[in-house]
């Protein structure tokens, strides 16, 4: 059993509190622009959907960045410095009465929580090799955490007033960040550093390499189309809960909440079954298959309980990513994997960029009046998108099957 020591828990609960950022927001989303102007619901999507993803943005943009000082000056400043980041920008968020300033804080939010790196590499740092794996699942089960508390402490706690969900995620931040300067140690080694390059710092530098590995090009084009169609969920659904369902701010955040259950149960409890049962390829057409289905019904549903009925399938959609991310790093060498994994990550994040820049609009389409009024239009097209890559991966099964052994 592994123990939390206070670096450990200092460590999981900075990841935990990075995702609940990331949550908290989400419910709480319509009201937040209609405070600052934004528009009504369909507008209103448009510029939320900006604010996710400038998050996004500074995501992907400071990483490599972040992992790159990490690696020269430590794990602990980088760290702290992040929750303070944090700290400032949730108040920032709590006191905007402005858009731009709302969007000078997810950006300020995306970088701090590009420390995901540090943190899982300060993990690495001070964990035996044999017992790595066990406190990597750590790592997944305090961002599962984060999930599920993140839109539920949004959902609950506006109904006090809709900032008091920052000024809740202000308070923990700078709780956790009193706990580092006491209980964390520096973890990075002085022979163990290395310089500050401009080579370290490049997202796309990667690019070219993995997608030239034989057999790698369909996974990754996958992958990206599949991470790109399922941000629907996270840019859409509070909007697309009031619009299409008239669900209040707390029925949107324990939506929400639900469906992070769900998600950790399927990656839990249905992934290594299934893996066994199916195997990784036809695990993947599953997942598409059900994926697809899920966003089509939500496309054209009014009813709660159908939403409600169609959630567990809708989850299952989350087996698709790793399944599609260990096929990747098996037909990759040993040495191949960092980049592998780097560009995935890379892939998911530009993702998180472009998918509120498209989906939001079409949502506005539909819901300005001018026209059909059909707020589940994005969840339809991400069903095609999803469908689409069922012929690639279909296609690539049959090759695996029929190559000589």
């Amino acid at each position: 059993m592994t123990r939390l020591n206070g670096p450990l828990f200092f460590i999981l609960a900075t990841l935990m509190l990075d995702a609940i950022g990331i949550g908290i927001v989400f419910p709480i989303m319509p009201e937040l622009m209609a405070r600052v102007g934004a528009g009504d619901v369909g507008e209103g999507s448009f510029w939320a959907g900006v604010l996710m993803a400038a998050y996004a943005g500074a995501q992907f943009v400071c990483g490599p960045i972040v992992g790159s000082i990490s690696d020269a000056w430590g794990r602990k400043p980088v760290l702290l410095a992040a929750l303070a980041c944090l700290v400032l920008d949730y108040i920032l968020m709590a006191l905007a009465g402005s858009f731009w300033l709302l969007l000078l804080g997810r950006t300020l939010a995306g970088v701090a929580g590009a420390t995901y790196i540090t943190a899982t590499a300060y993990v690495s740092d001070i964990t035996p090799k044999e017992q790595r794996a066990a406190r990597f699942g750590l790592i997944g089960a305090a961002f599962g955490v984060g999930f599920v508390l993140g839109p539920a402490l949004g959902g609950l706690v506006a109904g006090w007033h809709v900032t008091a969900p920052f000024w809740v995620a202000a308070a923990l931040a700078a709780a956790n960040l009193a706990l580092g300067l006491f209980v964390l140690p520096e973890s990075l080694r002085e022979e163990n550093r290395r310089p500050f390059g401009a080579r370290q710092i490049n997202p796309f530098a990667s690019f070219r390499r993995a997608f030239a590995l034989p057999g790698l090009t369909v996974p990754l084009i996958a992958l990206a189309l599949f991470e790109f169609a399922n941000m629907v969920y996270p840019v859409l659904w509070a909007f697309w809960g009031k619009a299409a369902l008239g669900w209040s701010t707390l029925t949107i955040g324990l939506s929400l909440s639900a469906y992070g259950v769900l998600m950790a149960l399927a990656q839990a409890v249905v992934m290594p079954f299934a893996v066994v049962r199916l195997g990784e390829r036809r695990l993947v057409i599953f997942g598409l298959a059900v994926s697809a289905f899920a966003m089509a019904v939500y496309g054209v549903t009014t009813a709660t309980w159908l939403v409600l009925l169609v959630m567990p399938l809708a989850a299952l959609s989350d087996l698709v990513p790793p399944t599609l991310t260990a096929i990747a790093a098996n037909g990759a060498g040993e040495d191949e994997q960092g980049m592998v994994q780097g560009v995935i990550a890379a892939l998911a994040a530009l993702a998180a960029v472009a998918a509120p820049l498209i989906f939001t609009p079409l949502f506005r389409l539909f819901t300005d009046g001018s026209g059909l009024y059909w707020p589940g239009a994005p969840f339809m097209l991400g069903a095609v998108l999803v469908l689409a890559i069922l012929p690639l991966v279909i296609r690539r099964e049959r090759a695996s099957a029929a190559a000589p052994r």
